[in-house]
């Protein structure tokens, strides 16, 4: 199959139509921040203390400024951020108005000072916004008296804005200067640097390299919540005779620009020895930008989800079965060459994009292929394979690489319609020198990275886990934020862990989010609400982003990713609410909604959501895509009572919001596994409106043991489950 797509835009009516859907939708959740919070409000602490650490930087002057009128083009915004005491803003001569400045990034802000020319401003308030669009009160008054106003305010926000509301005099609003003061307490960031102690780092000269990567397995191959993080990085040049073994928490990769820049010739294994060959809990590892010449001719893969192969060449086949063939439950490979045959054997599913394999054998109930030469035929449902010709829109992972002795980031190029790996020639896109990057260790504070982000450097987490106490805040276009060794990130005090602005181009790849103890509203958003710029030139990208919550203990979210910008990519993403470890149960670790995309033009390549208590996925955005879908709906429900969804028996997997005209899908499959209460029944595992421009092609639901049952796979469209054999049913085309 050949997917296409017409790309209208979305216009103010649709936006309107927009908000009016959000606001009848069943979704609830938690009311964004107040517009206008009284000035007298008790700031937070940490607020409190940046202001204690004011900065006397000037963080407006030069910056963009905008207003609402001037009174003549020699009176222009950007006069009052000059820097220039002799000159001024001046607006009309009438209320209310208006001038606000871009900071560029989010700032802590701890003081504004205002020089007032004669016409000054009575009655007004200074306001900061994320966006410039919701805005924030930080001081207010009805009695301003004019000349300098030196005002502590406490808050962030990238724009500032002062909202005149009644003049002082009978002319306009007029000031020689506005200067913003920011107290992030933190001082100017280096970039670059060493990659930090559970980064190991060998080049073939290095001695004992097996025995080191030994060492790392044995603490990682049963660690599946500890807190340890490893990164194995290789050089370019040969290896020989070594087997890679990987554990929870451990990413591979080679240091070239190509993948055959760095060969091993041995294997990269991922076994189940550890879980009684069970391979169904083989999560957190990656395998990147390396050539494996296997020992015996094929080399073993065996995980589960969160588990990427990218950008390798086996030069042999690939088995993704454990030793034994026992249970599996994975997987992804993006822009990999198997010169062999990859042998699925008891992976239940698995997704393979822009690759090339020398064949395919062996298939459970959904492996899909999209852009991928060798490819088996479309033949869903027996063998249970969906393929598609190219992949619409993709874009690799950033990685690192070194260039002659110096590491650099290379970011890869946009495709469209690809087929094949992307480094067959000249890889095509962008580097960036490590000394462009804030290389993020253990230690390192919500406000050092969101001033690292301010000063313009891209961010490479090492390998830990990271507590933050504010939103780490992207807001410039094409920023990287990139996570080695399955970095992690824990939102504390119940903030949102990860929040990116309606931009260009960010690419955010190579971390694990972990939900605190107290509830965000989300753990990723992208786009704030009501975003609507095209960027369809140059998407957000997500890649390898996975979203955890419970498991290594209590957490709480509302909702895992929420996608409100347009065109954003999608790419291999597991988001969990945990079924097992520490902090589970039903009222434990709660989390509503997996994945919620409002933005149009959304693609989904590689999408696992798993879990939750309401919708996995539910998309309100038009024109949404997703290629490969699994899902396992919330084990521990305890009765039929907390699953109901009004008169519906059940929310569904993937939910498409009923105002959708155009939607598409291929390759979707949905499990339940009610262990609690077996007797509970879903009326369907796929929800959507019926229209023609809403399409679906390789449906299944499937019942675990008969541990609950389905009574459709779609709408009304399916036969039911039944029994313990855990026999899908198939829907091939809906409509």
């Amino acid at each position: 199959m050949r997917l296409t797509s017409a790309r209208p835009r979305r216009g103010p009516t649709a936006l309107l139509g927009l908000a009016a859907l959000l606001a009848g939708a069943a979704l609830a959740l938690p009311a964004p921040p107040a517009q206008a919070a009284p000035a007298a409000q008790s700031a937070p602490l940490q607020d409190r203390a940046a202001a204690a650490a004011c900065g006397t930087d000037d963080v407006a002057r030069g910056r963009p400024a905008t207003a609402s009128s001037t009174e003549s083009a020699a009176l222009a915004a950007g006069n009052a951020v000059d820097g220039d005491p002799g000159t001024r803003w001046s607006s009309a001569f009438a209320d209310p108005q208006w001038l606000q400045v871009d900071l560029g990034s989010v700032r802590q802000l701890c003081r504004v000072v205002l020089g007032w020319e004669a016409a000054y401003g009575r009655s007004y308030q200074v306001q900061a916004s994320d966006d410039g669009v919701g805005w924030r009160t930080l001081y207010a008054t009805d009695s301003g008296a004019g000349g300098t106003e030196t005002l502590a305010v406490s808050g962030s926000g990238r724009f500032v804005r002062l909202n005149g509301l009644a003049r002082g005099t009978g002319w306009g609003y007029s000031l020689w200067s506005m200067q913003v003061n920011a107290g992030d307490g933190v001082p100017p960031v280096q970039g670059g640097g060493d990659l930090g102690p559970n980064v190991l780092v060998f080049d073939p000269a290095t001695p004992g390299i097996q025995a080191k990567v030994d060492e790392v397995f044995r603490k990682q191959e049963a660690n599946q919540f500890g807190p340890e993080r490893y990164a194995l990085l290789f050089k370019p040049g040969s290896y020989g005779n070594l087997n890679v073994q990987l554990g929870f928490y451990t990413t591979i990769a080679g240091l070239g620009l190509k993948p055959d820049d760095t060969s091993v010739n041995g294997d990269v294994t991922v076994d189940a020895g550890w879980f009684n060959g069970n391979a169904t809990q083989n999560f957190w590892r990656s395998a990147e930008n390396l050539a494996l010449t296997p020992v015996n001719g094929t080399d073993r893969w065996a995980v589960a989800q969160a588990a990427p192969f990218r950008r390798m060449h086996v030069r042999g086949g690939l088995n993704l079965a454990p030793a034994g063939y026992g249970w599996a439950s994975g997987g992804y490979i993006a822009d990999s060459r198997i010169d062999g045959s990859v042998g699925n054997y008891s992976q239940q599913q698995w997704y393979t994009r822009d690759s090339a394999i020398g064949g395919f054998s062996n298939g459970v109930w959904n492996q899909v292929f999209s852009g991928v030469q060798g490819a088996p035929a479309q033949t869903f449902p027996n063998p249970p394979y969906t393929t598609l010709d190219t992949t619409p829109v993709s874009r690799e992972k950033p990685f690192l690489y070194l260039d002659g002795g110096q590491y650099k980031v290379f970011v890869p190029a946009r495709r469209t319609d690809a087929r094949g790996v992307s480094w067959d020639g000249t890889p095509q896109g962008t580097s960036r020198p490590l000394d462009h990057f804030y290389l993020v260790k253990p230690g390192a504070t919500a406000a050092t990275i969101n001033a690292a982000l301010a000063q313009g450097l891209d961010l490479l987490f090492t390998p830990g886990v990271y507590h933050v106490d504010r939103p780490i805040e992207v807001t410039r276009p094409d920023t990287v934020v990139l996570g080695l060794g399955l970095a992690t990130v824990v939102p504390d005090n119940g903030v949102t862990a990860i929040r990116v602005a309606d931009v260009d181009g960010v690419r955010l790849a190579g971390l694990l989010i972990d939900a605190g103890a107290v509830n965000s509203p989300s753990l990723v958003q992208i786009g704030p609400d009501g975003a609507a710029a095209d960027h369809a030139a140059d998407p957000t990208t997500l890649q390898d982003v996975f979203i955890r919550v419970g498991g290594a203990g209590p957490g709480s979210a509302t909702a895992g990713i929420v996608v409100n910008s347009d065109d954003v990519i999608i790419d291999h993403t597991w988001i969990w609410r945990a079924d097992h470890g520490a902090g589970v149960g039903w009222t434990t670790n709660p989390a509503d909604y997996g994945l919620l995309v409002r933005g149009d033009d959304v693609l989904a390549t590689g999408l696992f959501v798993e879990h939750f208590k309401k919708y996995d996925v539910q998309w309100s955005g038009e024109r949404g895509r997703t290629v490969f879908f699994q899902n396992e709906k919330a084990y521990d429900a305890p009765n039929q009572a907390a699953v109901q969804n009004g008169a519906t028996k059940g929310f569904a997997a993937y939910k498409v919001d009923d105002g959708v005209t155009v939607h598409e899908g291929w390759g979707l499959g949905s499990y339940c596994y009610f262990n609690v209460d077996p007797t509970i029944r879903m009326d369907h595992g796929f929800e959507a409106p019926v229209r023609p421009g809403v399409r679906f092609h390789d449906l299944l639901v499937v019942s675990l043991g008969g541990k609950g049952q389905y009574e459709h796979v779609i709408n009304g469209t399916g036969a039911a489950t039944s029994g313990t054999s855990t026999t899908p049913s198939t829907v091939v085309s809906y409509p």
